[in-house]
Order: structure tokens, then C-alpha cells, then sequence
């Protein structure tokens, strides 16, 4: 499987981006996908993950109620909706997958997509 993440750019705070994480490869619908970013300086975090049927998600506290984790294993593509974007959400965000929603909590993963710059400004 090989992931490809897009939809990265440069917004002002309170904007809103979607991102994208395209998929090859025929197995990609038996996987959970998270996606995680990373700040200058900071250490990779999760930010939201998603089942391999998209029936559950799970999110880091720092974005409920604003980011939202979606799929379409049609299309191979997982999404992030990201709204109401602070300054503080500025990082590369990568897409990742593995073989369970768990292995996605623990950091267990098996593909890693490039990343995508999002950076919020002031």
C-alpha cells in the first residue's frame, strides 16, 4: 500500500482545509488510517484515526469537535476536515496506516504517506 497525502496550504486562523490521503494498492479498505502531524521542534502525535469501515474514530483532544476523519474505500482516499484552524494546528500532517484501529493508537504502523505543510496564521 502506498498513501499519498495532499491538501496542505497556507490558511489564517479560523479557516478551514480538507486534506487528503490517497491510497494504492487493493488491501487498503482492510486497514485502519490515522492521521498524524508534526510540529517544528514537537514529537509526531496522532490526531485522528479511523476503522478500516469507517464505523469508528477516535480523535485527539485538541481537535474534537473541530477535525473530522472520514473515508471512502471506493475512491481509496481517507479525509480530514479540518475546521476552525488554529495557529497551535500548524504542522506537516502525515497519513499512516495499520492493520487495526489499535495498532493505530500505539503507533504501530505499517505504510507511512509523505506529508502535507498546513500552516495557520494569525
Amino acid at each position: 500500500v502506498q498513501l499519498q497525502a495532499s491538501g496542505g496550504g497556507l490558511v489564517q486562523a479560523g479557516d478551514s482545509l480538507r486534506l487528503s490521503c490517497a491510497a494504492s494498492g487493493r488491501r487498503f479498505s482492510r486497514y485502519a488510517v490515522g492521521w498524524f502531524r508534526q510540529a517544528p521542534g514537537k514529537e509526531r502525535e496522532l490526531v485522528a484515526g479511523i476503522s478500516w469501515s469507517g464505523g469508528s474514530t477516535d480523535y485527539a483532544d485538541s481537535v474534537k469537535g473541530r477535525f473530522t476523519i472520514s473515508r471512502d474505500n471506493a475512491k481509496q482516499t481517507v479525509y480530514l476536515q479540518m475546521n476552525s484552524l488554529k495557529t497551535e494546528d500548524t504542522a506537516v500532517y502525515y497519513c499512516g496506516a495499520g492493520a487495526t484501529m489499535g495498532s493505530i493508537m500505539t503507533d504501530d504502523i505499517l505504510y507511512w504517506g509523505k506529508g502535507t505543510l498546513v500552516t495557520v496564521s494569525s
